[in-house]
């Protein structure tokens, strides 16, 4: 999974585009307000939620059984299960399939697992042609981007710039004509479809794909060969537990009761069947996932991938996606993929949080996503991962801060900040832009 480095650097220059700021705060926006009104519809919402939430932590509790169970159901129906440890035996393993199938041209659904394991440049490196069927990954693809937005992932282009990459003038008639006559060949010659699953039902062996421009169904019925990249946190033991997940993905994502296309695929073309791939494969991927289980952060497993958490996001609405990594974003993001990646690597994105709960309160199955994000910032400290500056200067404080006299003394050096206006060493970035409160001679003798 390619992830970025330097989040800070990142967000730096992304909050100087005046553009992307006012694109990610509309579009933000929009799925934010939708999601407030589809709740509100929605009933028992609270009631709906905690379903949810026992439904995944039941799930991914048992998720040894049932992903033996999805797999005899899936064979049964003559679909073959492939399991993978790592990204690059993933990608490996896709490979493998698209050659065996004499393949050229891959078409694809939007998939943020196929991101992780860098799909396409696997397959390209192998001398294939892969296209993205989603308009928005289309878009992204064609100016060399990647996604922005798990559910949205061209959120920060205008029509202006989406017409650009087209070739066509910025008309929305014009775009979508356009989009519509460049894909129609890629669905009609494909050789293999690639999908990722929303969820894969254990007791049938069914793949679930939600979606709202059905480039999914057209991925998956037209081409010779079906290939399902499946995280193997996103099993649901039964359809009926299906049913509220799916519900609760729909609300939460955009605002809607229903996507437009919510499809159930199982097993490959039968006999008496008119479209529907020969075959079909899934690629189940764990990729650091079965670490998770049976730590603190096991609940993160639980997540549906809807991005409710990062249109809510302070510190994702104002940087985008990719100053997080070029996969997972905002706060889900800042905490995957360190636990995914590298914890020393990613050691800026624990950080890339308000603590303000948000998140938490808008996630659709009570992920404590702020509570994760400060677990990881305890593991940073126990770690020793960080700036040697910080450490330094939170050491000294402690030992300041552990005697009067030493209070006394920066409380007073605190006050003398006051007039200029911003604080000294690391608070000179947290006091950038805020008035200081002046610290009162009452309030600093006290004990």
């Amino acid at each position: 999974m390619s992830t970025r480095t330097d989040f800070r650097r990142a967000a730096r220059v992304a909050l100087h585009d005046e553009h992307a700021q006012a694109a990610l705060a509309t579009g933000t926006s929009r799925l934010r307000d939708g999601r407030l009104v589809a709740w509100g519809e929605a009933g028992d919402i609270a009631g709906l939620r905690e379903r949810g939430r026992q439904i995944r932590t039941a799930t991914i509790a048992d998720l040894d059984r049932h992903l033996e169970t999805f797999e005899r159901s899936l064979s049964a129906r003559g679909g073959v299960v492939h399991r993978t440890r790592t990204a690059e035996e993933a990608a490996a393993t896709v490979v493998s399939i698209c050659r065996q199938a004499n393949a050229h041209l891959v078409a694809k659904s939007k998939s943020m697992a196929t991101e992780e394991i860098e799909l396409n440049r696997a397959l390209e490196a192998a001398g294939l042609e892969v296209v993205e069927t989603d308009l928005g990954e289309y878009l992204m693809q064609i100016r060399g981007e990647h996604p922005e937005h798990i559910v949205a992932p061209a959120i920060k282009l205008t029509r202006t710039e989406a017409a650009e990459a087209l070739g066509v003038e910025p008309e929305m008639d014009l775009v979508m004509r356009a989009a519509r006559e460049q894909l129609r060949t890629v669905f009609q010659t494909a050789d293999v479809g690639v999908t990722g699953a929303n969820f894969a039902v254990a007791e049938t062996g069914s793949i679930c794909l939600v979606t709202n421009e059905g480039n999914a169904d057209l991925v998956t019925a037209l081409p010779r060969v079906h290939v399902v990249v499946l995280g193997m946190e996103r099993l649901v033991p039964t359809l009926a537990e299906l049913a509220p997940l799916l519900r609760l993905l729909a609300s939460s994502a955009t605002g809607e009761r229903l996507t437009t296309y919510t499809t159930l695929l199982t097993g490959p073309r039968r006999q008496d069947e008119a479209d529907g791939p020969e075959e079909l494969h899934v690629v189940v991927i764990d990729n650091g996932r079965s670490g998770l289980r049976g730590t603190r952060y096991e609940e993160m497993l639980n997540c549906i991938r809807c991005g409710a958490c990062l249109n809510v996001c302070p510190v994702y609405r104002k940087t985008g996606g990719t100053t997080y990594s070029d996969v997972y974003s905002g706060p889900m993001g800042a905490v995957l993929v360190p636990l995914l990646s590298s914890l020393e690597r990613e050691a800026a994105l624990p950080h890339a949080s308000s603590l303000c709960g948000a998140c938490t309160e808008a996630c659709p199955v009570g992920i404590p996503l702020h509570e994760l994000l400060l677990e990881l910032r305890r593991d940073l400290v126990d770690r020793g991962i960080g700036s040697r500056l910080e450490r330094v200067g939170f050491t000294v404080w402690s030992w300041a801060w552990s005697s009067v006299i030493g209070y006394r003394i920066t409380t007073t050096l605190a006050r003398l900040a006051r007039p200029l206006g911003a604080l000294a060493g690391p608070g000179r970035i947290w006091s950038h832009g805020r008035a200081l409160p002046r610290l009162s001679r009452r309030f600093r003798d006290r004990r």
